[in-house]
């Protein structure tokens, strides 16, 4: 065989100029193209507002959505510089527009505390925008320039003397970048809402010129004790005033409020310099162990733990808590995979040494509240010990019997979790279809009888006492709770396949609610979807088309003669294997949606509110959404 020649030389090699680099690979700095990263160019830019407020220069911010889904981001800080830079020789606001890592947040005399300290933030605004203009104002003067794609239209001018002080942005995201320009202002809205939470004492306000009865909020908290209560709104606290503390110590601020209610989920949330650490860190670290001690040291010494009692885990203690942390740090540092854990390793001591310090306090002042919250984690660590029983004899039973897999499972022939997708199936009718119409070779279908436990109103004991969850964690194979191991997926498609009607839709929110709460990683690496199987079937001789909304259907009609026998499906029963199969399992045909987690607090009120204890969050929900109901079987 003959060798290929060498083309690869020196001209191959491209250095990209400015904000080329953004343009060409905006992933790298927005995280997608798509939703995410669009919503993440108004975070950018409300960040650095956040930073003068931080550093106690702003007191508020405001966000407009205009009707051409531009947006204006201001605040009333100091103004970003407008003097001749030295090293560049254009005015500090085109230095920060213009060149990546540019920015006060450097050297440590433009900001002591910052969450945005890579200095890419507005320089990738102003790339990834089609259009760009920033008023500053400051020393008097009122300036602007414009952008067009990083670049700038003209210089910077003054356009008028003024008494205020800050800055201005107006943007257009640019359609060639973004898959679609479209904001959901319910994004911004929790956003906001959260850093309001965060900061207390600053205005955030929000307004939507694209809604026609004209939508505008406002946010201003009086701290972290507003953002437990928030979480907490629609449950029953055990401790009415939360545990809070404000504490600074080595530069390093700590601010937490904790607050438990009756039901059984764990909900903390920590942040760094504002910007949310989904990973944890050291900060949540020294927090749970200095919970965890702080509460077993307080239950022994009051006599609540007894002392033949092994001590409480940190899951027991956390079982039904709702708690913020936020920390303050001179120079953090961000570490994993989305770059949002806290790496810092001194944080840990000076968390747990507050944390503990701070607790023990308030348990010697508030004597009642302190047996509450120990009297509850008992109780869930009985629970666990019921839990770890069940789990140890279903381990058991696996060894005795020939197999350990759910006799109602029907499996794949492939052994490659990668290419295989389990379906979990309403009633054993269309199980049966299921069945009969599947690929064999890699696809399985469970059969489920009626409606999962609710597991948003159980623990961990309870929910594996139902033999239709334990069907589903066995046929899986990951495990559950402290046992579970995303490594031991057997699928790495898990579909949830329900009638098209009230009854398919409750038992699809109920196995939500399940994986959510007890297999999250499940949907956090994008294991699970929902099956979309057709809503009407339109026939003529041996022709048949299949639709899955009324508009398509409609636009169908329109287009064609009224000689078509139209068939409403309400359940995937009515539907002949081979029909089942094309519709709805076939991967070349199928409409599928894939459930994604883009916010676990927003996420974790949803299920709360839907399947709580408390009717009124659903009353709610009901009434605020009814007008987005297209189909409704009663």
């Amino acid at each position: 065989m003959s060798k290929k020649e060498n083309g690869y030389n020196a001209s191959n090699i491209q250095v990209l100029e400015g904000l080329e680099a953004v343009r060409k690979r905006p992933g790298m700095y927005i995280g997608s193209t798509g939703p995410k990263g669009l919503h993440h160019l108004v975070f950018e830019i409300v960040d650095n507002s956040i930073d003068e407020a931080v550093g106690g220069y702003c007191d508020t911010i405001t966000t407009i959505i205009h009707k051409d889904n531009s947006v204006t981001v201001c605040d009333n800080g100091r103004g970003i510089p407008v003097d001749i830079h030295p090293q560049w020789g254009i005015p500090a606001v085109e230095v920060i527009m213009t060149k990546l890592h540019s920015g006060g947040k450097f050297g440590g005399s433009g900001y002591t505390i910052s969450g945005g300290l890579h200095g890419v933030g507005l320089s990738v605004v102003s790339a990834l925008s089609s259009y760009l203009k920033i008023i500053v104002r400051r020393d008097g003067h009122e300036y602007k320039q414009e952008y067009k794609r990083g670049k700038p239209v003209n210089g910077l001018v003054k356009i008028g003397d003024t008494d205020r002080t800050g800055t201005a942005i107006h943007f257009i995201p640019d359609k060639q970048i973004f898959d679609e320009v479209i904001f959901e202002r319910e994004i911004l809205v929790q956003r906001l809402r959260e850093l309001s939470f965060l900061n207390k004492g600053l205005t955030l306000e929000i307004t939507d010129e694209r809604d026609e009865e004209g939508f505008s909020k406002s946010f201003n908290s009086t701290g972290l004790n507003d953002f437990v209560a928030y979480i907490n709104k629609n449950k029953e606290a055990l401790n009415k005033t939360p545990i809070y503390f404000d504490v600074k110590k080595d530069d390093v601020v700590v601010e937490t409020a904790i607050q438990y209610n009756n039901g059984y989920a764990e909900n903390i949330y920590s942040f760094a310099n504002n910007i949310r650490t989904q990973e944890g860190g050291t900060h949540e670290v020294g927090f749970k162990n200095a919970l965890t001690r702080i509460i077993n040291d307080y239950g022994r010494r009051m006599g609540i733990i007894k002392e033949n009692e092994p001590n409480l885990t940190g899951e027991d203690i956390r079982e039904g808590m709702a708690a913020i942390i936020s920390v303050l740090v001179p120079d953090p540092q961000f570490e994993g995979q989305t770059k949002t854990k806290l790496g810092n390793t001194y944080i840990r001591g000076i968390v747990e040494s507050t944390v503990f310090e701070s607790i023990d306090n308030y348990l010697s002042e508030n004597p009642t509240e302190g047996k509450k919250i120990i009297d509850k984690a008992i109780a869930a660590r009985r629970a666990r010990e019921a839990a770890k029983k069940a789990r140890e004899l279903t381990r058991r039973k696996h060894v005795l019997e020939s197999t350990s897999l759910p006799g109602k499972l029907a499996d794949c022939s492939s052994r490659d979790p990668a290419e295989c997708e389990l379906f979990l199936v309403e009633g054993d009718s269309a199980g049966g279809s299921a069945k009969q119409g599947r690929d064999r070779t890699y696809q399985a279908i469970l059969p489920l009888r009626g409606k999962i436990l609710n597991v948003e109103k159980a623990r961990l004991d309870r929910v594996l006492a139902s033999e239709e969850i334990r069907n589903i964690i066995t046929a899986m194979g990951t495990g559950i709770g402290e046992d579970f191991d995303i490594g031991k997926a057997r699928y790495h498609k898990l579909f949830i396949m329900t009638d098209a009607d009230v009854d398919g839709s409750h038992i699809r929110i109920l196995l939500l609610t399940f994986f959510y709460r007890y297999m999250r990683e499940l949907i956090e690496k994008g294991y699970v979807y929902i099956a979309q199987p057709p809503l009407y079937g339109l026939k003529r001789g041996k022709e048949i088309n299949y639709f899955y909304n009324d508009e398509d259907l409609n636009q169908f009609l329109k287009e064609t003669d009224k000689k078509w026998s139209t068939q409403r499906y309400k359940g995937l029963g009515e539907m002949d294997p081979e029909q089942l199969w094309y519709t709805t399992m076939s991967a070349e045909h199928r409409t599928i949606l894939q459930v994604t987690i883009e916010d676990g607090r927003l996420a974790d009120e949803v299920f709360s509110d839907l399947m709580g204890d408390n009717v009124e969050p659903r009353r709610e929900f009901i009434h605020e959404n009814a007008k987005y109901v297209t189909n409704l079987d009663i």
